[in-house]
């Protein structure tokens, strides 16, 4: 009996176990591919780069962008899945720049403008005043930095329609945006997401976070 129990000891002592190594790489693959399908399918960060969309976004902002709002876009299939809601007018949105689609996909980038006009909607400015449906559009979140100067087409635009599929969107930062009165329309399947909140915002200049503006949403 006691070399059958010595000899049973032996035998549990000598059964293979995964080392460490392999239960961390086991874990950082789950993780990983967890992260790349939230990514790709749940929410994304996005940072701030230009001052377009000021004073909603400032430079230094960072904020997370809902994928699954206006529907899961699987890859190689055309139609969206498990569509919430289309983008409504005001949406603040993250899109790939119309003018990349012909690039390779690591040149492209994405833009972040509000909905102004939907499909089937015409839009018109006159001296920097935006007309929807022939009714001026007011909109509380647009600044106008530059004051009464106008320039071409960012102040003054004749009447368009906006093709089914299609958004006309500008930035709140109306006289510094290169935006749809520029280059037109977003595809809807050129569109990411939409912005809901700032997670995080520094301030490089005073090289500090902007404290206010931490776990506010975005309107």
């Amino acid at each position: 009996m006691k070399f059958f129990a010595k000899k049973q000891a032996i035998g549990k002592q000598e059964r293979p176990k995964k080392s460490q190594l392999r239960d961390w790489t086991e874990a950082l693959i789950v993780a990983a591919i967890l992260a790349l399908i939230i990514r790709t399918f749940v929410v994304q960060a996005f940072k701030i780069p230009s001052g377009s969309m000021e004073d909603t976004l400032l430079i230094g902002d960072h904020l997370l962008v809902s994928k699954f709002t206006y529907g899961l876009q699987v890859p190689f299939v055309e139609d969206r899945i498990f569509t919430i809601r289309d983008p409504e007018r005001g949406d603040v949105i993250v899109f790939e720049f119309p003018e990349d689609k012909d690039k390779s996909y690591f040149k492209r980038r994405d833009f972040i403008k509000r909905v102004v006009g939907l499909p089937g909607d015409t839009v018109e400015i006159r001296n920097k005043s935006v007309y929807v449906n022939g009714k001026r559009h007011l909109t509380p979140e647009a600044v106008y930095k530059d004051g009464n100067v106008t320039a071409g087409p960012r102040d003054n635009m004749p009447s368009i329609t906006i093709p089914p599929d299609n958004y006309f969107v500008m930035g709140d930062n109306r006289d510094r945006s290169y935006d749809s009165r520029f280059w037109r329309f977003v595809d809807r399947s050129a569109i990411k997401g939409v912005a809901f909140i700032k997670y995080w915002s520094w301030d490089k200049e005073k090289f500090m976070p902007r404290w206010g503006r931490i776990g506010r949403p975005i309107k």
